[in-house]
């Protein structure tokens, strides 16, 4: 099963260090995720980024910068629903329903369904749907290998996830709330905590 890092939504310091490590220790797909923030911001997060990396990155915000940095592909959503004109690449999208999935899988290389369980980084943002929700829509074919759980995902449920026949776990808070930025820590538990969740999506 894929598992895919979601970014906060805003920059820090030791942003690029972290995620670095991370796929020093084998991150295969990092979503740039950082809404209402000037682009130059993302260049110079992705300059700071290994070079060998940034094809491993999907962007959710300021297209272009695809192919100016070379990275893997493009996420679709709500603030930017239509992709750029003559694209050839990667694509996901954003989905919270069931025809949403069913509409844009086949033009999808993945698609994102959310909130699978209650958000961990969004308050007030609880799952749509039931474990019996859940069990009926991957047997009727909905959830499959090119459908990821996003929302609320973390190490104590992803079992769970993969046992519905997800192809892929979104992780956000479940990482992000072990690194304070607040404070002079390193983020070795950070990164001890990935390896768990690798090793489990595995």
């Amino acid at each position: 099963m894929k598992l895919i890092l979601m970014t906060t939504p805003f920059f820090f310091v030791e942003e690029h260090q972290i995620l670095n490590a991370l796929f020093d220790e084998g991150l295969e797909i990092l979503h740039l995720r950082k809404p209402d923030t000037e682009p130059v911001y993302s260049e110079r997060l992705l300059t700071l980024i290994s070079e060998s990396y940034r094809k491993r990155i999907v962007i959710h915000d300021h297209f272009y910068l695809k192919n100016e940095y070379g990275l893997k592909g493009i996420h679709l959503n709500h603030r930017n629903p239509e992709l750029p004109p003559k694209y050839k690449g990667h694509i996901s999208c954003s989905c919270h329903t069931a025809d949403e999935v069913m509409a844009h899988k086949k033009k999808c290389d993945y698609v994102f369904l959310s909130p699978i369980f209650d958000s961990i980084s969004k308050e007030q943002y609880a799952s749509h749907f039931t474990t019996a929700n859940l069990r009926q829509l991957a047997q009727s074919g909905v959830i499959d290998r090119k459908v990821m759980a996003l929302g609320g995902v973390q190490l104590d449920n992803i079992q769970k996830v993969k046992d519905l026949g997800f192809g892929g776990a979104v992780i956000l808070g479940d990482i992000w709330n072990r690194f304070s930025i607040h404070s002079t820590q390193d983020f070795k538990d950070l990164i001890l905590h990935f390896r768990k969740l690798r090793k489990a999506a595995d």
